[in-house]
C-alpha cells in the first residue's frame, strides 16, 4: 500500500448515555468542561511511500508535514542507517543521528535522571530527499484539542495539493472495505498466522501467504 488511512472512530455509548455526544460530555457542556478530558496526544503514523525508493509524488506532501506546527519530525533513514529528520532545505532533508553508545544512566538519589548526555553530540547533517528509504514514520504532537482540530484541517488541505499525492487520509468512520475480526469469524484465541491467512484469503486475489 502506498498510503495509509487514519481513522477517527466514534465510540458507541450505551442507550442510557446516548446524550454524550461530544468528547464524553453532553452537547451543551461548557467548553472549559470539555477541555478537561483532553490529554496531550502524540501521533506516530508509519508509512511506506514506495517499493524500493520513495515515490516522487509524495515528496511535496512530506515537505508540508515539516511545516506544520504540530510536527515532531520523521523517523526514517536509508539502508543500514536510521535517522531523525527535523526539516528540509530545498531538496535536502536535515537530520540528527541520535545513535551514541554510552554507559547506562543511573537515577540520582532524588529520583531525577540526568539527561545531559541524551542530546546529539554532533551538528545536524543533510541528505538528498531522493535517498530516503520509503519506510518512514511521521510524528505529530497535539497539546490541545484545538491543535488536533487544526492538524485535521491541514491534513485535509494536503489531500488537495496540486501535483502531489496524500501520504495518508483522515476518515470519520472505518471504511467498509476494511475487514474486521467479526467479518473474518476469528475467535479471541486465534493465532497471528490464522489472522493473516484469513485476512488475505480471498478468491479475488491472485496471491497467497507462503509458510517458510
Amino acid at each position: 500500500w502506498d498510503s495509509t488511512v487514519v481513522g477517527l472512530l466514534h465510540c458507541s455509548f450505551p442507550a442510557a448515555e446516548a446524550d454524550l455526544l461530544y468528547n464524553g460530555y453532553p452537547d451543551g457542556a461548557e467548553i472549559t468542561d470539555r477541555l478537561i478530558l483532553w490529554r496531550p496526544l502524540v501521533l506516530l503514523i508509519p508509512l511506506r511511500l514506495g517499493l524500493t525508493d520513495i515515490n516522487e509524488a509524495y515528496i511535496e506532501t512530506l515537505k508540508h508535514c515539516f511545516m506544520m506546527p504540530q510536527s515532531l519530525g520523521v523517523i526514517g533513514g536509508k539502508p543500514n542507517s536510521a535517522h531523525y529528520f527535523i526539516g528540509y532545505v530545498g531538496e535536502e532533508l536535515i537530520y540528527l543521528d541520535p545513535h551514541t553508545t554510552q554507559p547506562a544512566v543511573e537515577p540520582s538519589d532524588g529520583g531525577c535522571v540526568p539527561d545531559e548526555s541524551f542530546h546529539c553530540q554532533h551538528p545536524p547533517c543533510r541528505m538528498n530527499i531522493a535517498e530516503l528509504d520509503p519506510s518512514i514514520a511521521v510524528g505529530f504532537f497535539c497539546n490541545t484539542e484545538e491543535d488536533f482540530n487544526d492538524w485535521c484541517q491541514q491534513i485535509k488541505k494536503l489531500s488537495m495539493l496540486r501535483g502531489a499525492l496524500p501520504m495518508f487520509e483522515l476518515v470519520e468512520h472505518q471504511p467498509s472495505h476494511f475487514s474486521s475480526p467479526d467479518v473474518l469469524n476469528l475467535t479471541p484465541d486465534s493465532s497471528d498466522a490464522d489472522r493473516l491467512e484469513r485476512f488475505f484469503d480471498s478468491e479475488d486475489e491472485d496471491f497467497e501467504i507462503l509458510s517458510l
